[in-house]
Protein backbone atom coordinates (compact mmCIF):
# COMPACT_ATOMS: atom_id res chain seq x y z
CA UNK A 1 0.00 0.00 0.00
CA UNK A 2 1.25 3.44 -0.82
CA UNK A 3 2.13 5.68 2.06
CA UNK A 4 -0.45 8.33 1.20
CA UNK A 5 -3.17 5.70 0.92
CA UNK A 6 -2.27 4.29 4.31
CA UNK A 7 -2.35 7.69 5.94
CA UNK A 8 -5.67 8.36 4.26
CA UNK A 9 -7.09 5.16 5.71
CA UNK A 10 -5.95 5.99 9.21
CA UNK A 11 -7.25 9.52 8.91
CA UNK A 12 -10.62 8.28 7.72
CA UNK A 13 -10.79 5.67 10.45
CA UNK A 14 -10.26 8.43 12.96
CA UNK A 15 -13.61 9.80 11.85
CA UNK A 16 -15.40 6.76 13.26
CA UNK A 17 -13.45 6.45 16.50
CA UNK A 18 -15.90 7.12 19.26
CA UNK A 19 -13.83 8.19 22.25
CA UNK A 20 -11.73 11.31 22.44
CA UNK A 21 -9.26 13.55 24.24
CA UNK A 22 -5.98 13.00 26.11
CA UNK A 23 -5.61 11.58 29.60
CA UNK A 24 -2.73 11.16 31.99
CA UNK A 25 -2.66 8.66 34.85
CA UNK A 26 -4.18 10.98 37.41
CA UNK A 27 -6.55 13.34 35.63
CA UNK A 28 -8.07 14.21 32.30
CA UNK A 29 -7.27 17.34 30.34
CA UNK A 30 -10.02 18.97 28.31
CA UNK A 31 -8.14 21.28 25.98
CA UNK A 32 -6.77 20.68 22.52
CA UNK A 33 -3.57 22.32 23.73
CA UNK A 34 -2.79 19.31 25.94
CA UNK A 35 -3.19 16.86 23.10
CA UNK A 36 -1.17 19.00 20.72
CA UNK A 37 1.64 19.28 23.26
CA UNK A 38 1.77 15.51 23.64
CA UNK A 39 1.75 15.02 19.87
CA UNK A 40 4.52 17.56 19.57
CA UNK A 41 6.59 15.66 22.14
CA UNK A 42 5.99 12.44 20.24
CA UNK A 43 7.10 14.14 17.03
CA UNK A 44 10.28 15.38 18.67
CA UNK A 45 11.06 11.90 20.00
CA UNK A 46 10.44 10.20 16.67
CA UNK A 47 12.34 12.90 14.80
CA UNK A 48 15.25 12.63 17.20
CA UNK A 49 15.40 8.88 16.75
CA UNK A 50 15.46 9.30 12.97
CA UNK A 51 18.17 11.98 13.07
CA UNK A 52 20.35 9.91 15.39
CA UNK A 53 20.02 6.87 13.15
CA UNK A 54 20.81 8.90 10.02
CA UNK A 55 24.02 10.18 11.59
CA UNK A 56 25.16 6.70 12.55
CA UNK A 57 24.31 5.28 9.10
CA UNK A 58 26.71 7.72 7.45
CA UNK A 59 29.66 5.73 8.80
CA UNK A 60 28.07 2.25 8.76
CA UNK A 61 28.39 -0.74 6.47
CA UNK A 62 25.40 -1.95 4.45
CA UNK A 63 24.67 -4.70 6.98
CA UNK A 64 24.97 -2.28 9.87
CA UNK A 65 22.70 0.22 8.11
CA UNK A 66 19.96 -2.43 7.88
CA UNK A 67 20.40 -3.22 11.57
CA UNK A 68 20.13 0.47 12.43
CA UNK A 69 16.98 0.79 10.33
CA UNK A 70 15.35 -2.15 12.15
CA UNK A 71 16.37 -0.73 15.53
CA UNK A 72 14.97 2.69 14.58
CA UNK A 73 11.67 1.12 13.51
CA UNK A 74 11.34 -0.70 16.80
CA UNK A 75 12.25 2.35 18.89
CA UNK A 76 9.86 4.53 16.91
CA UNK A 77 7.10 1.95 17.28
CA UNK A 78 7.58 1.84 21.05
CA UNK A 79 7.55 5.64 21.26
CA UNK A 80 4.31 5.91 19.28
CA UNK A 81 2.60 3.11 21.21
CA UNK A 82 3.69 4.56 24.56
CA UNK A 83 2.30 7.99 23.71
CA UNK A 84 -0.97 6.62 22.34
CA UNK A 85 -1.38 4.53 25.47
CA UNK A 86 -0.99 7.58 27.68
CA UNK A 87 -3.41 9.69 25.66
CA UNK A 88 -6.31 7.34 26.39
CA UNK A 89 -8.58 8.91 23.77
CA UNK A 90 -9.23 8.95 20.04
CA UNK A 91 -5.63 8.36 19.04
CA UNK A 92 -5.25 5.40 21.36
CA UNK A 93 -8.48 3.99 19.98
CA UNK A 94 -7.09 4.52 16.49
CA UNK A 95 -3.98 2.61 17.53
CA UNK A 96 -6.14 -0.26 18.73
CA UNK A 97 -7.91 -0.46 15.37
CA UNK A 98 -4.80 0.04 13.28
CA UNK A 99 -3.00 -2.79 15.08
CA UNK A 100 -5.32 -5.39 13.60
CA UNK A 101 -6.95 -3.57 10.70
CA UNK A 102 -4.28 -2.02 8.51
CA UNK A 103 -1.57 -4.33 7.16
CA UNK A 104 -0.01 -1.31 5.49
CA UNK A 105 1.59 -0.34 8.80
CA UNK A 106 5.22 -1.38 9.36
CA UNK A 107 5.24 -4.67 11.25
CA UNK A 108 7.20 -3.31 14.26
CA UNK A 109 4.59 -0.59 14.67
CA UNK A 110 1.74 -3.09 14.40
CA UNK A 111 3.37 -5.22 17.09
CA UNK A 112 3.84 -2.26 19.39
CA UNK A 113 0.29 -1.06 18.85
CA UNK A 114 -1.05 -4.56 19.53
CA UNK A 115 -0.40 -4.03 23.23
CA UNK A 116 -3.14 -1.38 23.14
CA UNK A 117 -5.81 -3.89 22.08
CA UNK A 118 -6.77 -4.98 25.58
CA UNK A 119 -4.45 -3.09 27.91
CA UNK A 120 -3.04 0.38 28.32
CA UNK A 121 -1.26 2.27 31.12
CA UNK A 122 -3.82 2.56 33.96
CA UNK A 123 -4.68 5.49 36.19
CA UNK A 124 -3.38 5.45 39.75
CA UNK A 125 -4.93 3.05 42.25
CA UNK A 126 -5.80 5.95 44.56
CA UNK A 127 -7.72 7.75 41.83
CA UNK A 128 -9.61 4.61 40.79
CA UNK A 129 -10.61 3.85 44.38
CA UNK A 130 -11.66 7.42 45.16
CA UNK A 131 -13.82 7.51 42.02
CA UNK A 132 -15.56 4.26 42.99
CA UNK A 133 -16.12 5.48 46.56
CA UNK A 134 -17.68 8.74 45.37
CA UNK A 135 -19.89 7.02 42.79
CA UNK A 136 -21.06 4.19 45.06
CA UNK A 137 -21.20 6.40 48.17
CA UNK A 138 -19.16 4.26 50.52
CA UNK A 139 -15.65 3.18 51.46
CA UNK A 140 -13.96 0.52 49.40
CA UNK A 141 -13.81 -1.75 52.48
CA UNK A 142 -17.55 -1.49 53.08
CA UNK A 143 -18.48 -1.87 49.43
CA UNK A 144 -16.41 -4.98 48.68
CA UNK A 145 -15.40 -8.16 50.46
CA UNK A 146 -12.20 -7.94 48.42
CA UNK A 147 -10.97 -5.43 45.85
CA UNK A 148 -7.91 -5.92 43.67
CA UNK A 149 -6.14 -2.55 43.27
CA UNK A 150 -4.36 -3.79 40.14
CA UNK A 151 -6.55 -3.39 37.04
CA UNK A 152 -7.05 -6.42 34.82
CA UNK A 153 -7.66 -4.20 31.79
CA UNK A 154 -7.24 -0.52 30.92
CA UNK A 155 -8.57 1.07 27.75
CA UNK A 156 -9.57 4.42 26.31
CA UNK A 157 -12.43 5.43 28.64
CA UNK A 158 -11.96 3.39 31.79
CA UNK A 159 -10.28 0.45 33.45
CA UNK A 160 -11.47 -2.78 35.06
CA UNK A 161 -10.74 -4.22 38.52
CA UNK A 162 -11.53 -7.61 40.03
CA UNK A 163 -13.56 -7.65 43.22
CA UNK A 164 -15.77 -9.81 45.43
CA UNK A 165 -19.14 -8.53 46.66
CA UNK A 166 -21.92 -9.81 48.86
CA UNK A 167 -24.58 -10.12 46.20
CA UNK A 168 -27.51 -7.93 47.33
CA UNK A 169 -29.96 -10.34 45.68
CA UNK A 170 -28.69 -13.70 46.96
CA UNK A 171 -26.55 -12.66 49.93
CA UNK A 172 -23.76 -14.90 48.64
CA UNK A 173 -20.24 -13.82 47.79
CA UNK A 174 -19.76 -13.20 44.10
CA UNK A 175 -16.75 -12.38 41.90
CA UNK A 176 -17.32 -9.30 39.77
CA UNK A 177 -15.56 -7.01 37.32
CA UNK A 178 -15.75 -3.31 38.26
CA UNK A 179 -15.27 -0.87 35.39
CA UNK A 180 -14.45 2.65 36.52
CA UNK A 181 -14.42 5.63 34.19
CA UNK A 182 -11.42 7.93 34.04
CA UNK A 183 -12.27 11.23 35.78
CA UNK A 184 -12.86 14.04 33.31
CA UNK A 185 -13.34 11.90 30.20
CA UNK A 186 -16.96 13.04 29.89
CA UNK A 187 -15.93 16.70 30.05
CA UNK A 188 -13.25 16.11 27.45
CA UNK A 189 -15.73 14.52 25.08
CA UNK A 190 -18.15 17.40 25.63
CA UNK A 191 -15.30 19.69 24.61
CA UNK A 192 -14.68 17.56 21.53
CA UNK A 193 -18.31 17.68 20.48
CA UNK A 194 -18.09 21.44 20.18
CA UNK A 195 -15.43 20.93 17.53
CA UNK A 196 -16.95 17.91 15.80
CA UNK A 197 -18.25 19.93 12.86
CA UNK A 198 -14.62 20.43 11.82
CA UNK A 199 -14.58 16.71 11.14
CA UNK A 200 -17.28 17.20 8.51
CA UNK A 201 -15.26 19.92 6.81
CA UNK A 202 -12.23 17.62 6.56
CA UNK A 203 -14.29 14.70 5.27
CA UNK A 204 -15.99 16.88 2.67
CA UNK A 205 -12.59 17.97 1.34
CA UNK A 206 -11.50 14.34 0.91
CA UNK A 207 -14.68 12.87 -0.57
CA UNK A 208 -16.40 15.09 -3.13
CA UNK A 209 -19.88 13.53 -2.99
CA UNK A 210 -20.00 13.15 0.77
CA UNK A 211 -22.56 15.05 2.79
CA UNK A 212 -21.03 14.79 6.25
CA UNK A 213 -23.94 16.28 8.20
CA UNK A 214 -25.68 13.05 9.19
CA UNK A 215 -22.37 11.26 9.77
CA UNK A 216 -21.12 13.94 12.15
CA UNK A 217 -24.47 14.09 13.96
CA UNK A 218 -24.42 10.33 14.46
CA UNK A 219 -20.86 10.39 15.79
CA UNK A 220 -21.84 13.16 18.22
CA UNK A 221 -24.71 11.09 19.61
CA UNK A 222 -22.63 7.94 19.98
CA UNK A 223 -19.77 9.87 21.61
CA UNK A 224 -22.10 11.29 24.22
CA UNK A 225 -23.67 7.88 24.88
CA UNK A 226 -20.48 5.89 25.35
CA UNK A 227 -19.45 7.66 28.55
CA UNK A 228 -22.83 6.93 30.18
CA UNK A 229 -22.29 3.66 32.07
CA UNK A 230 -25.96 3.58 33.13
CA UNK A 231 -26.90 3.40 29.46
CA UNK A 232 -24.21 0.77 28.88
CA UNK A 233 -25.66 -1.29 31.74
CA UNK A 234 -29.10 -1.16 30.11
CA UNK A 235 -27.59 -2.17 26.77
CA UNK A 236 -25.74 -5.07 28.34
CA UNK A 237 -28.87 -6.27 30.16
CA UNK A 238 -30.75 -6.21 26.85
CA UNK A 239 -28.12 -8.43 25.20
CA UNK A 240 -27.91 -10.64 28.31
CA UNK A 241 -31.67 -11.23 28.25
CA UNK A 242 -31.77 -11.87 24.51
CA UNK A 243 -28.92 -14.40 24.51
CA UNK A 244 -29.87 -16.14 27.77
CA UNK A 245 -29.32 -19.86 27.35
CA UNK A 246 -27.51 -19.54 24.01
CA UNK A 247 -25.18 -22.52 23.46
CA UNK A 248 -22.15 -20.45 22.45
CA UNK A 249 -22.73 -16.75 23.15
CA UNK A 250 -22.27 -15.40 26.66
CA UNK A 251 -22.98 -11.93 28.02
CA UNK A 252 -21.82 -11.06 31.58
CA UNK A 253 -24.70 -10.37 33.99
CA UNK A 254 -24.97 -6.82 35.31
CA UNK A 255 -25.10 -6.11 39.08
CA UNK A 256 -27.42 -3.06 39.13
CA UNK A 257 -26.76 -2.08 42.76
CA UNK A 258 -23.09 -1.48 41.88
CA UNK A 259 -23.69 0.54 38.71
CA UNK A 260 -23.75 4.31 38.28
CA UNK A 261 -23.08 6.74 35.46
CA UNK A 262 -19.30 6.21 35.93
CA UNK A 263 -19.05 2.73 37.48
CA UNK A 264 -20.28 -0.48 35.87
CA UNK A 265 -20.17 -3.80 37.70
CA UNK A 266 -20.87 -7.17 36.13
CA UNK A 267 -20.13 -10.86 36.47
CA UNK A 268 -16.40 -11.66 36.37
CA UNK A 269 -15.54 -13.94 33.47
CA UNK A 270 -12.47 -16.18 33.20
CA UNK A 271 -11.09 -17.40 29.92
CA UNK A 272 -8.36 -16.68 27.38
CA UNK A 273 -7.84 -13.77 25.03
CA UNK A 274 -7.31 -13.12 21.35
CA UNK A 275 -3.54 -13.71 21.34
CA UNK A 276 -4.04 -17.16 22.86
CA UNK A 277 -6.83 -17.97 20.40
CA UNK A 278 -4.46 -17.31 17.50
CA UNK A 279 -2.18 -20.06 18.89
CA UNK A 280 -5.01 -22.59 18.98
CA UNK A 281 -5.69 -25.17 16.22
CA UNK A 282 -7.43 -23.85 13.11
CA UNK A 283 -10.60 -25.78 13.90
CA UNK A 284 -10.98 -23.76 17.12
CA UNK A 285 -10.35 -20.50 15.26
CA UNK A 286 -12.95 -21.48 12.65
CA UNK A 287 -15.43 -22.15 15.44
CA UNK A 288 -14.72 -18.82 17.18
CA UNK A 289 -15.02 -16.93 13.90
CA UNK A 290 -18.45 -18.41 13.21
CA UNK A 291 -19.66 -17.57 16.74
CA UNK A 292 -18.51 -13.95 16.37
CA UNK A 293 -20.12 -13.67 12.92
CA UNK A 294 -23.40 -15.10 14.23
CA UNK A 295 -23.37 -12.73 17.20
CA UNK A 296 -22.90 -9.68 14.99
CA UNK A 297 -25.53 -10.49 12.39
CA UNK A 298 -28.08 -12.19 14.63
CA UNK A 299 -27.93 -9.09 16.84
CA UNK A 300 -28.38 -6.87 13.78
CA UNK A 301 -31.12 -8.70 11.88
CA UNK A 302 -33.00 -10.34 14.76
CA UNK A 303 -32.49 -7.94 17.69
CA UNK A 304 -32.32 -4.80 15.57
CA UNK A 305 -29.14 -3.74 17.35
CA UNK A 306 -25.46 -4.46 17.49
CA UNK A 307 -22.44 -3.82 19.64
CA UNK A 308 -20.45 -1.46 17.45
CA UNK A 309 -16.93 -1.86 18.85
CA UNK A 310 -15.37 -4.99 17.34
CA UNK A 311 -11.80 -5.39 18.53
CA UNK A 312 -9.91 -8.31 20.10
CA UNK A 313 -10.04 -6.95 23.65
CA UNK A 314 -13.82 -7.27 23.67
CA UNK A 315 -13.88 -11.07 23.47
CA UNK A 316 -13.09 -13.76 26.04
CA UNK A 317 -12.85 -17.31 24.74
CA UNK A 318 -13.49 -20.56 26.60
CA UNK A 319 -12.38 -24.16 26.17
CA UNK A 320 -15.97 -25.32 25.69
CA UNK A 321 -16.24 -23.22 22.51
CA UNK A 322 -18.30 -20.42 24.02
CA UNK A 323 -17.36 -16.77 23.57
CA UNK A 324 -18.06 -13.98 26.06
CA UNK A 325 -18.76 -10.57 24.55
CA UNK A 326 -17.76 -7.45 26.49
CA UNK A 327 -18.22 -3.69 26.28
CA UNK A 328 -21.70 -2.48 25.35
CA UNK A 329 -20.95 1.22 25.48
CA UNK A 330 -21.48 1.65 21.75
CA UNK A 331 -24.76 -0.05 20.88
CA UNK A 332 -26.76 1.12 17.91
CA UNK A 333 -30.49 0.36 17.68
CA UNK A 334 -32.18 0.39 14.26
CA UNK A 335 -35.72 1.03 13.11
CA UNK A 336 -37.65 -1.59 11.15
CA UNK A 337 -37.35 0.56 8.02
CA UNK A 338 -33.57 0.72 8.39
CA UNK A 339 -33.37 -3.04 8.89
CA UNK A 340 -35.53 -3.58 5.80
CA UNK A 341 -33.10 -1.41 3.81
CA UNK A 342 -30.07 -3.40 5.00
CA UNK A 343 -31.79 -6.68 4.17
CA UNK A 344 -32.95 -5.55 0.73
CA UNK A 345 -29.44 -4.39 -0.16
CA UNK A 346 -27.97 -7.78 0.77
CA UNK A 347 -30.73 -9.60 -1.10
CA UNK A 348 -30.26 -7.56 -4.28
CA UNK A 349 -26.45 -7.76 -4.25
CA UNK A 350 -25.67 -11.22 -2.86
CA UNK A 351 -28.77 -13.31 -3.58
CA UNK A 352 -30.46 -11.90 -6.68
CA UNK A 353 -27.26 -10.38 -8.12
CA UNK A 354 -29.39 -7.63 -9.65
CA UNK A 355 -27.29 -4.46 -10.16
CA UNK A 356 -30.27 -2.37 -11.29
CA UNK A 357 -32.33 -3.21 -8.21
CA UNK A 358 -29.23 -2.75 -6.04
CA UNK A 359 -28.61 0.72 -7.46
CA UNK A 360 -32.25 1.67 -6.95
CA UNK A 361 -32.02 0.68 -3.26
CA UNK A 362 -28.71 2.54 -2.84
CA UNK A 363 -30.22 5.72 -4.23
CA UNK A 364 -33.36 5.36 -2.15
CA UNK A 365 -31.23 4.83 0.97
CA UNK A 366 -29.22 7.96 0.19
CA UNK A 367 -25.90 6.17 -0.30
CA UNK A 368 -25.63 7.16 -3.96
CA UNK A 369 -26.73 10.40 -5.56
CA UNK A 370 -29.78 9.87 -7.77
CA UNK A 371 -28.95 9.87 -11.49
CA UNK A 372 -25.21 9.97 -10.83
CA UNK A 373 -23.38 9.73 -14.21
CA UNK A 374 -21.79 6.35 -13.44
CA UNK A 375 -22.33 2.89 -14.93
CA UNK A 376 -24.85 0.73 -13.04
CA UNK A 377 -22.77 -2.44 -13.31
CA UNK A 378 -19.77 -0.56 -11.93
CA UNK A 379 -21.94 0.76 -9.11
CA UNK A 380 -22.89 -2.82 -8.31
CA UNK A 381 -19.26 -3.94 -8.28
CA UNK A 382 -18.20 -0.97 -6.17
CA UNK A 383 -20.78 -1.38 -3.41
CA UNK A 384 -21.24 -5.15 -3.44
CA UNK A 385 -17.61 -5.93 -2.58
CA UNK A 386 -18.72 -6.02 1.07
CA UNK A 387 -20.92 -9.02 0.26
CA UNK A 388 -18.38 -11.15 -1.59
CA UNK A 389 -17.96 -13.58 1.30
CA UNK A 390 -21.69 -14.42 1.33
CA UNK A 391 -22.45 -14.09 -2.38
CA UNK A 392 -21.78 -17.73 -3.27
CA UNK A 393 -22.84 -21.05 -1.74
CA UNK A 394 -19.36 -22.44 -1.17
CA UNK A 395 -16.69 -23.03 1.42
CA UNK A 396 -14.48 -19.97 1.82
CA UNK A 397 -11.65 -18.66 4.00
CA UNK A 398 -11.44 -15.13 5.35
CA UNK A 399 -8.00 -13.59 4.79
CA UNK A 400 -6.22 -10.48 5.92
CA UNK A 401 -5.67 -9.62 2.27
CA UNK A 402 -9.42 -9.50 1.70
CA UNK A 403 -9.98 -7.44 4.85
CA UNK A 404 -7.38 -4.91 3.82
CA UNK A 405 -8.78 -4.77 0.29
CA UNK A 406 -12.10 -3.76 1.84
CA UNK A 407 -10.41 -1.04 3.88
CA UNK A 408 -8.59 0.39 0.89
CA UNK A 409 -11.73 0.16 -1.22
CA UNK A 410 -13.81 1.96 1.41
CA UNK A 411 -11.51 4.95 1.46
CA UNK A 412 -10.53 4.94 -2.21
CA UNK A 413 -11.00 8.50 -3.44
CA UNK A 414 -9.85 7.70 -6.99
CA UNK A 415 -12.99 5.82 -8.00
CA UNK A 416 -15.42 8.11 -9.85
CA UNK A 417 -18.26 6.45 -7.95
CA UNK A 418 -16.86 7.68 -4.62
CA UNK A 419 -17.50 11.23 -5.78
CA UNK A 420 -21.24 10.53 -5.79
CA UNK A 421 -21.43 8.36 -2.67
CA UNK A 422 -22.16 9.37 0.88
CA UNK A 423 -22.79 7.70 4.24
CA UNK A 424 -26.30 8.16 5.68
CA UNK A 425 -26.74 8.19 9.43
CA UNK A 426 -27.91 4.58 9.68
CA UNK A 427 -24.80 3.30 7.89
CA UNK A 428 -22.07 5.08 9.88
CA UNK A 429 -21.50 2.30 12.39
CA UNK A 430 -22.46 -0.51 10.01
CA UNK A 431 -19.30 0.41 8.12
CA UNK A 432 -17.28 0.48 11.33
CA UNK A 433 -18.39 -2.98 12.42
CA UNK A 434 -17.95 -4.45 8.94
CA UNK A 435 -14.35 -3.26 8.71
CA UNK A 436 -13.52 -4.47 12.20
CA UNK A 437 -15.28 -7.82 11.84
CA UNK A 438 -13.68 -8.59 8.48
CA UNK A 439 -10.25 -7.79 9.89
CA UNK A 440 -10.76 -10.11 12.86
CA UNK A 441 -12.06 -13.00 10.76
CA UNK A 442 -9.16 -12.46 8.36
CA UNK A 443 -6.66 -12.68 11.20
CA UNK A 444 -8.27 -15.93 12.30
CA UNK A 445 -8.22 -17.27 8.71
CA UNK A 446 -11.67 -18.53 9.58
CA UNK A 447 -13.20 -20.99 7.12
CA UNK A 448 -16.78 -22.05 6.54
CA UNK A 449 -19.74 -21.76 4.21
CA UNK A 450 -20.65 -18.24 5.25
CA UNK A 451 -23.40 -17.98 2.65
CA UNK A 452 -25.29 -20.74 4.42
CA UNK A 453 -24.48 -19.30 7.88
CA UNK A 454 -25.76 -15.89 6.77
CA UNK A 455 -28.88 -17.48 5.25
CA UNK A 456 -29.90 -18.63 8.73
CA UNK A 457 -29.66 -15.05 9.98
CA UNK A 458 -31.17 -13.17 7.03
CA UNK A 459 -34.89 -12.69 7.72
CA UNK A 460 -35.72 -12.81 3.99
CA UNK A 461 -34.26 -16.34 3.76
CA UNK A 462 -34.59 -17.80 7.28
CA UNK A 463 -32.84 -21.01 6.24
CA UNK A 464 -32.39 -24.05 8.44
CA UNK A 465 -29.09 -24.88 10.19
CA UNK A 466 -26.09 -26.06 8.18
CA UNK A 467 -23.37 -26.39 10.84
CA UNK A 468 -22.94 -27.78 14.33
CA UNK A 469 -23.26 -24.30 15.80
CA UNK A 470 -26.34 -23.66 13.68
CA UNK A 471 -28.00 -26.87 14.88
CA UNK A 472 -27.36 -25.97 18.53
CA UNK A 473 -28.65 -22.46 17.89
CA UNK A 474 -31.83 -23.89 16.30
CA UNK A 475 -32.51 -25.87 19.49
CA UNK A 476 -32.02 -22.68 21.53
CA UNK A 477 -34.40 -20.75 19.26
CA UNK A 478 -37.03 -23.48 19.58
CA UNK A 479 -36.78 -23.38 23.37
CA UNK A 480 -37.29 -19.61 23.34
CA UNK A 481 -40.47 -19.80 21.31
Amino acid sequence: MKKLTRLGILGALAATIVVSQPLNRTAMGTSWKGRNARLARMGVKVGGTYASTAARKTFASTKRRNELDRAREMKTARQVADELGQMKGALMKLGQMASYLDDGLPEPLRQALAQLQSNAPPMSTELAISTIEVELDGSIRDLFVEFDPEPIAAASIGQVHRAIINDPTTGSERAVAVKVQYPGVDGAITSDLKNADMLGVLLKQGFGGLDPTEMVDEIKVRLAEEVDYELEARNQREFYDYYAGHPYIRIPEIVPAYCTKRVLTSQLVDGFGWADLLKRPQVERDHAGEVIFRFVFRSLYRMGAFNGDPHPGNYIFHDDGTVTFLDFGLVKHFTSDELDTFASMVEAAAVKHDPHLFREILERAGMLQADAPVDTDEVGEYFSLFYDTVARDEQMTWTREYANTIVRHTFDRESPISQYATVPRAFVFIQRINLGLYALLGELNASGNYRRIASELWPFVDAGPDSTIGEAEAVWLASRS
